[in-house]
């Protein structure tokens, strides 16, 4: 598992190299269109491959923040089943220690 885990990353490390080197041009990147660039005149120009990246991580980015709000719910879920199981063991166990029960119940009809 661990080898076609490696060849995976081997394989999208040189579909990366290939992308950057396929666009190293450089655009130029504006905050606003070009008819209003008189009121927020904002620019960078970077190489094409850095832009192409920049995208995928804040796509990336988005995701995981929209799926961790989406699964806020059952994470909150699971908390509360857990403390309940919790407060259901201890409460097993005080019991237990109370009627002197301890062994299990097979091996009490044994003895």
């Amino acid at each position: 598992m661990r080898y076609l885990r490696y060849s995976f990353y081997a394989v999208l490390m040189v579909v990366l190299v290939m992308l950057a080197l396929a666009n190293r041009e450089i655009v130029t990147l504006a905050v606003l269109p070009e008819q209003l660039s008189s009121i927020f005149p904002v620019s960078i120009q970077l190489p094409m491959f850095v832009v192409i990246m920049l995208s995928m991580l804040a796509g990336l980015l988005v995701g995981y923040i929209l799926e961790y709000f989406r699964e806020h719910k059952q994470r909150r879920e699971a908390a509360v089943r857990k403390r309940e199981v919790d407060v259901l063991a201890r409460e097993v166990d005080a019991l237990k220690k109370q009627t002197g029960a301890e062994e299990d119940d097979v091996l009490a009809l044994l003895n």
